[in-house]
């Protein structure tokens, strides 16, 4: 089980009722699945399966850094972020949310979304998508740091703010568009 501190929602409907009830305080939602092994490492249940990643990493020539395996974040930051952010999990592979992952196009695992009094809130991070963070935080701080610059600027009236990391810690994609 991959939020056993965290709620993990699994139905549209705890969805919905979760981005409506949080007031004041800024929504994490990370969707991503149970068995995913970054979805795992960003909510802190990796360190007993760090041993079989590095037995893997050797046959699929992955890297600690790639994987941002160095520091779990969301379960360990929780408490120190519950002033000002609460954090959920979403099932990827729950059939009732696909709508929030085709609304929000999300096609890469782990992606965050960020909420604030029921208005999506968009970060500028220097990435061709502004409206979620795709893949795992590096540090707890960066996290921390994330959801108190959206803290802030939801507190100015902004819907959209800039990204307050450096741009080496930020991960790269790339966006690939079907039928173009």
């Amino acid at each position: 089980m991959s939020g056993f501190l965290l709620p993990t929602l699994t139905t549209k409907r705890d969805v919905d009722s979760i981005i409506r009830d949080t007031l004041d305080t800024v929504l994490l939602l990370r969707f991503g699945r149970a068995a995913d092994f970054l979805c795992l490492h960003l909510d802190d249940i990796v360190p007993s399966l760090l041993p079989l990643f590095l037995f893997f990493s050797l046959f699929l020539n992955l890297s600690l850094t790639c994987c941002g395996l160095l520091h779990p974040q969301l379960s360990k930051s929780a408490w120190k972020v519950s002033k000002f952010a609460n954090i959920a999990l979403v099932d990827a592979d729950a059939e009732e949310v696909q709508v929030y992952l085709n609304y929000f196009d999300i096609t890469l695992l782990p992606s965050t979304v960020f909420f604030f009094n029921a208005h999506h809130m968009k970060m500028d991070s220097g990435t061709p998508d502004h409206t979620k963070w795709v893949g795992s935080f590096y540090t707890k701080q960066d996290l921390i740091d994330v959801l108190e610059a959206i803290f802030r600027g939801a507190m100015k009236g902004k819907l959209i703010v800039r990204c307050p990391l450096p741009p080496e810690r930020i991960p790269k994609y790339r966006l690939l568009f079907k039928d173009v």
